[in-house]
């Protein structure tokens, strides 16, 4: 099932999708970070894979209904900027909050993100505690505080990226490493955004389904 739900964030009053297994029985949640377009059908349809796999899953809409047609990077990065970050990440909270006591959770919440979702994916490792597994896909934030991670992270980072680059995610790899937390970090020969099969300029169809199959198997293991 989908549908659209509301939640309570410490800002206020927050929104999203939520999608529901078919599989009986209590299932882990997971919190989908959608691009800066918004979102839209693209990462929906990324939301309902997880729901085949047997996640309870919400998409935080973080836009509050606002959606950038794909390819209109302008205005998407125009939206981007104008978003309020410390209010996402206080939602992106209150989401988590709502899927870990949903009736159909078995109480443990991955997140997971694509470009700014995959840079808030790591912010909200090192802001909210707790968290069975955290996957970012090629997105870095900016100044984040690596010693209040807690939660095992998988990340998945493309080689021809100038924007989330290799270097960049090895870094942050480094950072953990200091303060003893181990960050999985794999790299495709792939440009980036390239899981977005809306984008033909930059989907690659073997990689993405490589960085999938890397990242159910990585959810599973720690969120079950």
């Amino acid at each position: 099932m989908t549908n659209r739900v509301t939640f309570p964030a410490a800002t206020g009053e927050a929104s999203g999708v939520l999608f529901t297994p078919t599989q009986e029985g209590r299932r882990p949640a997971v919190v989908l970070i959608h691009e800066w377009w918004g979102v839209n059908d693209q990462i929906q349809s990324i939301a309902k894979k997880w729901q085949a796999e047997g996640f309870v899953v919400i998409v935080p809409d973080l836009y509050h209904g606002h959606v950038v047609p794909i390819g209109d990077g302008k205005a998407a990065e125009a939206a981007m900027m104008k978003l309020d970050f410390p209010k996402a990440l206080q939602e992106i909270a209150g989401a988590i909050a709502y899927v870990k006591d949903h009736p159909r959770s078995n109480g443990k919440v991955a997140v997971t993100g694509y470009c700014m979702g995959g840079a808030l994916s790591f912010a909200t490792a090192a802001n909210v505690p707790g968290l069975a597994a955290v996957v970012p896909f090629y997105g870095l934030p900016p100044g984040a505080d690596w010693s209040r991670v807690d939660a095992p992270i998988q990340a998945h980072f493309a080689k021809k990226d100038d924007w989330a680059t290799v270097d960049g995610a090895k870094a942050v790899q480094d950072q953990l490493a200091k303060f003893k937390r181990v960050m999985e970090l794999h790299t495709y020969d792939a440009q980036h955004a390239f899981c977005n099969d809306q984008r033909p300029e930059v989907y690659d169809p073997k990689a993405c389904a490589q960085a999938w199959q890397r990242a159910v198997e990585f959810v599973r293991a720690y969120a079950g």
